[in-house]
This record gives C-alpha cells, sequence and structure tokens, in this order.
C-alpha cells in the first residue's frame, strides 16, 4: 500500500538548516525512502516540476537522497562529493522548499558522488550537466545549504511570476534547472 506524501518543510523551518546525520544501517531506510517517492512524485504532479528530494525536507535529517530522472534513478545513502569540476555554468535553481522562487546560481559542470544503495553498496555515479547540478542542488540541503545561499548576487532572486514575466520567450539568462539541458 503506498503511503501518502509527506509534508514539505518550506524556507523559514528551522530543520532545513540542520546538517544530516549518517544513516548507520542502510537497510533500514526502505521506508524513508518510500516516503521520499511519493513525496516527489506528488510534488510533481501538483506543481510541474521535480527530480530530486532529500530526507531533511520531509523532515528526516537523514543523509539520505531520492532521485527520479532519465539518468539516474534511486535512492543515494550516505552521499558524497568525492569530486566537482572547476569548470561551472549558471542556471535559475528551483526548490521544493521554495517552489515560488527561483535563485541564480552557478554550478560545477561534472561531479562524481560516492554514496550507499539499500544494501548498503557503495557505488559511484559521475554526472554531468542536469543530473550534475540536481546532485549538487540536494546534497547541499544535506549540509544545511540551500540555493538561497548560492545566490550569484542582489539581483539573483525572483518570483516564479515574475521570471516567467521576465524571460519566458526572450534572450535572457537561462531557463531554470529542469529546462537548462
Amino acid at each position: 500500500m503506498a503511503m501518502p506524501a509527506r509534508r514539505i518543510l518550506q524556507l523559514g523551518d528551522p530543520l532545513l538548516r540542520v546538517v544530516s546525520e549518517p544513516v548507520a544501517c542502510p537497510a533500514h531506510t526502505h521506508l524513508l525512502v518510500r516516503d521520499l517517492r511519493a513525496t516527489l512524485r506528488d510534488f510533481r504532479a501538483r506543481h510541474g516540476f521535480g527530480r530530486g528530494i532529500s530526507a531533511v525536507q520531509i523532515g528526516e535529517p537523514l543523509r539520505v537522497i531520492y532521485i527520479e530522472t532519465t539518468d539516474f534513478t534511486g535512492p543515494l545513502i550516505n552521499p558524497v562529493l568525492e569530486q566537482q569540476s572547476a569548470e561551472t555554468f549558471r542556471l535559475w535553481d528551483e526548490c521544493f522548499s521554495f517552489p515560488n522562487l527561483l535563485v541564480y546560481l552557478e554550478r560545477s559542470v561534472t561531479v562524481r558522488v560516492r554514496y550507499q544503495d539499500l544494501l548498503g553498496e557503495w557505488r559511484t555515479v559521475e554526472a554531468s550537466a542536469a543530473l550534475s547540478e540536481l546532485l549538487q542542488h540536494e546534497l547541499d540541503h544535506l549540509d544545511g545549504v540551500l540555493a538561497v545561499d548560492r545566490a550569484i548576487d542582489r539581483n539573483s532572486l525572483a518570483t516564479r511570476e515574475e521570471y516567467e514575466r521576465r524571460y519566458r520567450g526572450n534572450a535572457g539568462p537561462p531557463s531554470v534547472g529542469r529546462n537548462v539541458f
């Protein structure tokens, strides 16, 4: 039986600033991963975007991320950023914890992340482009860092409404993260 989606913590909730704790036994995260999957899918159905979510966003400050993309689907438990390129790109980022706010920021083009699967086996994912950006975003959540902390400057914030009015269909800053690549 599928569990209902959980509430996503919103900008201003102090738990979003907590550094998440490592998971001692990855096999014990099945219910948490199920809830992350349900919450991601519910959010995407209601808002039209969403590729990943961290456990802290549903009130569980544990080092667990769940991702659904064409390049990678599944949980990353105890993920560690092993390498990131010096080469960067800029994009408008969006987040479940502030869905009506976009942040213009910079991310590394490529990353390598080591993580455990549900069986506790260590694996590695090498990512570029959109998956790289997503992994960096979710790893930031695990460290209590939000996209707003990475804004390029004080003009790098826009409500979704203002972004749509100002940039959609015009030659302007790149589109939001889900459309960059």
